[in-house]
């Protein structure tokens, strides 16, 4: 008789500012959501969405996981966030457009894609 793992009861954090990082690929579109010393407190990606194949990197599929984690992030009482975004992909725009209809105020913008210059 196998016993049942303890499993860690998640607690509901009372986080009002943070980091919203956004990392868009060809391929897929990751978003996590961070406290001001960095731990993550919600993530998700269009892939754990539950899109497959090309349809990953959508800007639709970007769209639905920002819903997604913006919900998640409210539910620990994120009010503020500035965005970090990375990459080149297409669901950059549409995810921080969901991030903020569903009421996070992003106070600043910040792109740290890195760009090569021939050094």
């Amino acid at each position: 008789m196998a016993k049942a793992a303890k499993t860690k009861k998640k607690t509901k954090k009372n986080i009002t500012t943070g980091v919203v990082y956004i990392l868009s690929t060809f391929n897929n579109t990751i978003i996590s959501v961070a406290d001001d010393q960095g731990n993550v407190i919600a993530q998700d990606s269009a892939g754990a969405c539950g899109f497959k194949g090309s349809r990953k990197s959508t800007p639709f599929a970007g769209q639905v996981a920002g819903q997604r984690v913006a919900q998640k992030a409210m539910e620990h009482g994120l009010k503020q966030a500035r965005a970090e975004v990375k990459g080149p992909g297409s669901g950059r725009e549409s995810a921080l457009r969901a991030i903020q209809a569903e009421g996070i105020n992003l106070t600043s913008l910040r792109d740290t894609t890195p760009l090569a210059h021939n050094g």
